[in-house]
């Protein structure tokens, strides 16, 4: 029997719905690290299902690193305003700033195969494919660029 401690400290570490995080947990028997896997396929099918929709709205979101000699700018991309509004995104967008002034990926490609600088169990890549599973909505990163005074 799964318990509701376990649910909540998926849901706490993943950011995933209460009923997400307890499919995961039930389908994998307890086991915590084979929830998360299996949270991260459903999460990269749900991207790929949603890939063919149109990217209507987003956010440009900037990130000025401590000493303020590293900037970056970023678009990124959703379906709908009601999610590019959604605080929980605006921070998405922020974390990919950061990691873009942190690593200095040349392009798109490049980033999303990063390993993401806030948790290197991640890819960039799977950061938006958990963006697009928590939002329900198409999500990719746009432009960005990447300003320094080194």
């Amino acid at each position: 029997m799964i318990t509701t401690k376990e649910i909540k400290a998926l849901r706490e570490e993943t950011g995933l719905s209460v009923m997400q995080c307890q499919k995961a947990l039930e389908e994998a028997k307890g086991d915590k690290s084979k929830a998360i896997e299996l949270l991260k396929k459903k999460g990269n099918e749900i991207a790929r299902k949603k890939g063919d929709r149109t990217l209507g709205a987003g956010v440009v979101a900037s990130y000025i690193h401590t000493g303020e000699k590293v900037g970056v700018m970023l678009e990124l991309l959703c379906e709908t305003d009601f999610v590019s509004k959604n605080p929980e995104f605006k921070s998405v967008a922020r974390d990919i700033g950061m990691h873009i002034a942190a690593m200095k990926p040349s392009d798109t490609k490049e980033l999303l195969e990063q390993p993401f600088i806030k948790d290197p169990s991640l890819k960039v890549s799977d950061l938006i494919s958990n963006t697009v599973q928590k939002f329900g909505e198409r999500t990719e990163v746009g432009r960005f660029v990447r300003f320094s005074l080194d």
